[in-house]
């Protein structure tokens, strides 16, 4: 559960470089749309680098208590100065701390966290004594950055500082043959002492062009629910849920590729900015023409620099 599996250019160029960037301490922002991997990546970074032998601190910047954000983070300090509770930044000194949807932070909290990764040091509440900490920063997001600093809810000093090094995690449906290799693997790993599920031809094709849209995570969810229901059976395209059935697959000609081909990124470009024009700049309503989430659409805006 913990190796990044796959052998698609994209996932073979993050891990040819994957070493290089882990030797370093520099800030990494990764990039990538819900249940691509982007803890396991920093997970990943952690354990090749020099500070493998501490832990690695997880914090879920979404589900921060806004009313207890500043000491949760940095920690507190009692009338005479005596630290009463350190706050996770502090007490991973030494170590690695992993900022998961590092946007959902408050622009208050953002200054601080800049102070912290420029100079490694903070003002605890209840003193005006700085502290000072040893800590790589990792941070992620499923919201291109760009696009919330322009719109006023980052800030744009503390998005250039966390992507001194930035990486872009592909959704699933654009690894190509990775998806047969994870769905061997998660197969293998669900099946416990039963016997392998297994896909027919049709019902394997029917996975193949299936979009994906929670990417790996879904994948992973996929293959244990049909090892604990289906131990052992060779799968065929009614056993599969039901949006994954052939109806409901993306090789339905919607479509229809011209013999001379086409520029697929150009095409898809095309329709981002056709609909946003449509939807006269309502991003929301611009990804429902589109049949994604708004977050997909914000995150392929910044692919194309829109």
């Amino acid at each position: 559960m913990n190796r990044i599996l796959g052998q698609s250019p994209q996932i073979t160029h993050l891990l040819r470089t994957l070493p290089m960037i882990a030797a370093s301490d520099v800030s990494v922002l990764i990039f990538g749309e819900t249940g691509t991997g982007k803890e396991l990546f920093a997970h990943a970074l952690h354990s090749e680098s020099g500070r493998k032998s501490k832990p690695l601190t997880i914090i879920n910047c979404s589900a921060l208590q806004l009313d207890n954000i500043e000491a949760d983070l940095f920690g507190r300090c009692n009338a005479e100065g005596v630290i009463e509770y350190r706050g996770r930044l502090l007490a991973a000194d030494g170590g690695t701390v992993f900022l998961d949807e590092v946007n959902a932070l408050p622009l208050t909290i953002q200054a601080k966290i800049l102070r912290f990764l420029e100079v490694g040091e903070c003002q605890l509440q209840g003193s005006h004594k700085l502290h000072t900490a040893d800590v790589r920063i990792l941070a992620a997001s499923s919201t291109p950055l760009q696009q919330e600093v322009t719109e006023g809810r980052f800030r744009a000093d503390l998005f250039y500082r966390l992507q001194v090094v930035p990486i872009v995690l592909p959704m699933l449906k654009e690894r190509g043959g990775d998806i047969n290799i994870l769905l061997h693997h998660f197969g293998h790993e669900f099946s416990a002492n039963n016997a392998v599920v297994r896909y027919s031809k049709t019902a394997e094709h029917c996975l193949l062009t299936y979009a994906w849209p929670g990417n790996v995570r879904e994948l992973i969810n996929f293959c244990q629910r049909m090892a604990l229901l289906n131990p052992g059976k060779l799968l065929q395209p009614e056993d599969l849920p039901a949006e994954m059935m052939p109806e409901h697959a993306a090789d339905q000609h919607a479509f229809i590729l011209p013999p001379t081909g086409i520029n697929l990124a150009q095409v898809e470009l095309d329709l981002i900015e056709q609909a946003l024009e449509q939807a006269a700049g309502n991003r929301s309503k611009a990804a429902r023409l589109l049949g994604i989430s708004r977050d997909t659409l914000l995150y392929r805006m910044q692919k194309y620099s829109l």
